[in-house]
């Protein structure tokens, strides 16, 4: 089979044997926002063509190729979620060449009825094992997924990646930063801080005042900012919920950063594979009989 993880800005595919195993993987730039109206079926045969010419015939696609912005909008799937569900709720792709199925996403609701969505993540969610607990994926933005027995419970979203976007990039704290290699001892400075009383807008303000007085290297600012965000948004993830242990998924620039975070708290951080999203795919393909 083919599973297809198609982003916003990136798209990746997996040629996947009957077992599991990972044959071919593809990856590249070619988001959703990159094809032009139409265009996703031609857009799915230059992506694999030659795994098609091979003898392929079944491709199962996750993530934002079906929100309302991709190819076919399919509907969220609500929390909690399995295995079975998610496989019992895919719909099908207009693709001639090949049966093709998307997996939907998922909604829930926090505990004041305020509506989370996410597309993609349950995929890697899935493959987890069935003690996985609580989950990070980290990215623009990211995920906190709680789990148990193989369920997808719930979750919540923190546009941590994004809000450092445009606070380095378009606030007057533009003027206090300089490019520059990830700084640990002032990543490790801005998780500190996080803590403390004030709360974040305040706390945002310091990565300004510290740098007016020669206390804050403008080389530093990054790392001190991406410190301050990540800890306010772990202390915000491990208040709701009181784990212990969080299973971290993928981003690989960003998932040492999250882990540095969580083990500063005392959380034990387990990794898992980036390609987990493929592990995902074929679980869900055995449940619709596929493999």
């Amino acid at each position: 089979m083919i599973g297809v993880d198609w982003g916003t800005s990136s798209l990746r595919a997996y040629r996947i044997g009957a077992d599991g195993a990972v044959l071919a993987r593809i990856d590249r730039p070619g988001g959703i926002l990159t094809v032009p109206p139409g265009g996703f079926a031609d857009a799915l045969a230059d992506l694999v063509g030659p795994w098609l010419a091979a003898g392929e015939r079944r491709i199962l696609a996750c993530g934002m190729v079906g929100s309302r912005q991709g190819w076919v909008e399919a509907p969220y799937l609500p929390c909690p979620a399995n295995l079975a569900s998610l496989a019992a709720a895919t719909i099908p792709l207009p693709f001639g060449a090949a049966e093709a199925r998307l997996v939907p996403g998922l909604i829930t609701r926090d505990a004041h009825g305020v509506p989370d969505v996410m597309r993609g993540e349950e995929t890697k969610l899935i493959a987890l094992p069935r003690d996985a607990a609580l989950a990070c994926l980290p990215g623009t933005h990211c995920k906190w997924a709680r789990r148990a027995e193989g369920r997808i419970l719930g979750f919540t979203t923190h546009m941590t990646g994004e809000v450092f976007g445009a606070l380095s990039n378009h606030t007057i704290l533009a003027r206090t930063r300089a490019e520059a290699p990830h700084d640990p001892a002032a990543f490790a400075r801005g998780l500190a801080r996080a803590p403390e009383p004030g709360g974040l807008l305040h706390h945002l303000f310091g990565t300004r005042t510290l740098h007016l007085l020669g206390e804050l290297p403008a080389e530093a600012a990054d790392s001190y900012l991406s410190g301050l965000l990540i800890g306010h948004e772990v202390a915000a993830a491990l208040a709701e919920t009181g784990a212990t242990a969080v299973d971290l998924l993928g981003a690989d620039r960003l998932a040492p950063l999250y882990a540095a975070a969580l083990e500063a708290q005392g959380v034990a951080v387990r990794r898992h594979d980036p390609d987990l999203v493929a592990a995902g795919l074929h679980a869900i393909a055995g449940a619709l009989g596929w493999t």
